[in-house]
Parts: C-alpha cells; sequence; structure tokens
C-alpha cells in the first residue's frame, strides 16, 4: 500500500525553494567563474558538503557497515558524480548558465531510457516515448537554432552546450546506478555520501591537471562558496531525499521541472543572458517532453483512481 503522500502546500512551497537553489547553483558558478575555476569551486563545495554529511550522519549514530561493503557501486555512483561536474565546469566557461541548466535537466530523459531496459517496472509507455522524441527534438532545435551570434562565439556556445548535454547524460546514468544497484537499499544520506566523497576527491584531482585551481578572494566569491556547500551540497540534497521519502515521487519530479525555467529567466535577469527565439522553443521542448514523461504515471494512477 502506498504509504507516501500527494503534494500539499508545504511540499510545493519546499520544492520551490529548491528549484530556486538548484537554478541559482548555475548562476552563482558562472558569476565567479573568472575568480574562481568552475571545476575547482565544485569540488571544493562537494567535499565540503561531504563533511556536513558526514556530522550530521555522526549526530544521528547511522550504522555505515552496509555502506561500506557497497564500494563498489558506491564508488562508480561517485565517478558519475565528478564526470558530471567537471562536464558543467567546463561548460559554464564557453556557454550562458541558462543554457546549461535546461540542457542539465535533460538527465531524466537518459535516465529513463537506462531504466527502461534494466528493470520491468519501469518500462516506458508509448506517451513517455513520445516524450522522449519531444524532448531531443527542443535539444536539437535548441543547437542548430542559433542566429544572431558571431561565428566564433556561436562555437564556443555549441561546445558548451554539448558538455552541459553530456553532464546531463551523465546525471542520468547515476540515477540509473542508484537505481539497479543495491545502493538502492542504503539510507539517503549514505548514498550521497559516496557521491560526495568519491565525487570531491575527483573533480579536486581533476581541477589540479587540468590546470582549473584559480581563486582570487572577492566578497562574491566567498558568498558563493557559501551558498554552494550550505544551500546546494547540503540543505538542497538532503530535502530532496527526505521529500522523497514522504511524498510521491512523480509528482516531485514533475514539479522540479521548474528549475530550468527559472534557470533561463535568472540568468537573463542577473546576469544579462541573451535568450535567442531558437533556444527559448528548444527549452520548452525539452521540458514539455521531461514533463510528459516523468508525469505520465502521475496521470495514469489518477486515471486508475478515478475510474
Amino acid at each position: 500500500m502506498e504509504s507516501r503522500q500527494p503534494m500539499d502546500g508545504r511540499a510545493s512551497g519546499i520544492m520551490l525553494l529548491l528549484c530556486l537553489i538548484w537554478a541559482m547553483q548555475q548562476i552563482a558558478l558562472k558569476a565567479t567563474t573568472d575568480d574562481f575555476s568552475p571545476v575547482f569551486q565544485i569540488g571544493l563545495r562537494t567535499a565540503l558538503g561531504g563533511l556536513l554529511v558526514g556530522l550530521m550522519m555522526i549526530g544521528r549514530r547511522e550504522r555505515i557497515g552496509a555502506a561500506l561493503a557497497l564500494w563498489k557501486p558506491g564508488l562508480c555512483a561517485g565517478a558519475l558524480y565528478a564526470l558530471e561536474f567537471i562536464l558543467i565546469g567546463e561548460s559554464l566557461r564557453f556557454t550562458t548558465a541558462g543554457h546549461v541548466v535546461v540542457l542539465l535537466y535533460t538527465a531524466p530523459i537518459f535516465a529513463a531510457i537506462g531504466l527502461h531496459w534494466k528493470l520491468a517496472e519501469e518500462r516506458l509507455a508509448a506517451v513517455q516515448w513520445g516524450g522522449v522524441v519531444l524532448a531531443f527534438c527542443g535539444v536539437g532545435i535548441a543547437f542548430l537554432l542559433r542566429g544572431g551570434a558571431a561565428p566564433a562565439q556561436a562555437d564556443a556556445m555549441l561546445w558548451g552546450d554539448l558538455l552541459a548535454l553530456l553532464g546531463g547524460a551523465a546525471w542520468g546514468a547515476t540515477t540509473v546506478v542508484v537505481r539497479v544497484t543495491p545502493l538502492a537499499s542504503l539510507p539517503a544520506s549514505q548514498t550521497l555520501m559516496y557521491q560526495l566523497v568519491g565525487g570531491s576527491v575527483l573533480l579536486l584531482l581533476a581541477a589540479a591537471l587540468m590546470g582549473q585551481t584559480t581563486f582570487h578572494s572577492t566578497p562574491l566569491v566567498w558568498a558563493g562558496l557559501a551558498f554552494q556547500v550550505f544551500f546546494v551540497a547540503f540543505f538542497s540534497y538532503l530535502a530532496w531525499f527526505w521529500l522523497l521519502t514522504k511524498y510521491l515521487a512523480s509528482r516531485l519530479g514533475v514539479f522540479s521541472f521548474l528549475t530550468p525555467l527559472f534557470g533561463v529567466i535568472l540568468g537573463a535577469w542577473l546576469l544579462g543572458e541573451p535568450i535567442g527565439p531558437g533556444f527559448l522553443l528548444g527549452s520548452l521542448l525539452v521540458v514539455a517532453g521531461v514533463v510528459l514523461l516523468s508525469g505520465y504515471g502521475w496521470y495514469a494512477q489518477w486515471r486508475t483512481h478515478s475510474s
């Protein structure tokens, strides 16, 4: 019997806050790119976020024996987490924060395709395959319709957009690993800890190897780092996992796709990023496709209960 609740006012308010935080993380990274290398920043925030989660686990006296036995899938999840954010950090050097947040949120498409082949209960219906096609049509339009930019700038943005899309694929692959391995049986804090610890080591190593270790102490840099550590790596992830234990995942998943819309709006407002008509159309198709994919379970359940 389903013990989780449908969305209520409290859940909706928390999800609105989380969507704003997740959109703002790309804005904060982009705004400090010149003074704080994105990959280095993400690695440092991940390490400090892992420290906070570890202190919380100690305070709760969580037993981690079962988690330690799952080190192989845990390392895989951590490596994919690091790959996702290496790609995101590099993409922000070439394209806009708005582009990154939209293309990153293709992750549910990649996760759904992977889970379709791995788990019988995750098989996609015909309508959901339509959402996949619609989202990828949106990606194609966003990539191809780039009027107004100089050729060199357009090429750089194309490369950055490709890296962001690959980051979305890595995020989707992380979801598949967590879902189809014994990691799914662990408490959320322990699964998150594997990603934060493994990811921070690889991210900081990658930053050093790529020479992406710029750090100039400015008030904006310190404010951005504090936001990334406390609100993104600690609060938002734990709040999301808490919501998943209390509310229906399908409702939460659909709600989370306000994030790319917030990202485009905030990028234009705070950073003055242009919103081309081609990218705007592509973004709307991506969001519509992902909502169709993720919201189908909600609709099917509602139809079953109402009949």
